[in-house]
């Protein structure tokens, strides 16, 4: 099965944090919040402004973002969670260099 996000959706797989800190204490997995960091694997084609005409997204595929912690719907597609969130959630585009 395939998911295509419709209008300014966009579906994202969630990146999992580190399970230890800095000063080298592991974290166990009932402590951990869910991350709140994923890579983008599919985006919506984009509202449309009063004239029909497309606003594309400012994200794109494979993009690492930064999202709100209680934004989006959870689904689960071929035994892989996802998650699906507005683009007006999104808070960053992650550039890792």
């Amino acid at each position: 099965m395939e998911i295509t996000p419709l209008h300014n959706h966009v579906l994202v797989e969630r990146i999992e944090a580190e399970s230890k800190t800095a000063g080298g204490i592991i974290i166990p997995d009932t402590a951990k919040e869910k991350p709140a960091e994923g890579k983008v694997i599919a985006v919506g084609e984009g509202n449309r402004d009063d004239h029909g005409k497309r606003i594309p997204l400012d994200v794109k595929k494979n993009d690492i973002v930064l999202f709100t912690k209680w934004g989006g719907t959870e689904i689960k597609v071929n035994g892989k969670e996802y998650l699906i969130v507005k683009e007006s959630d999104i808070l960053a585009i992650v550039n890792k260099k």
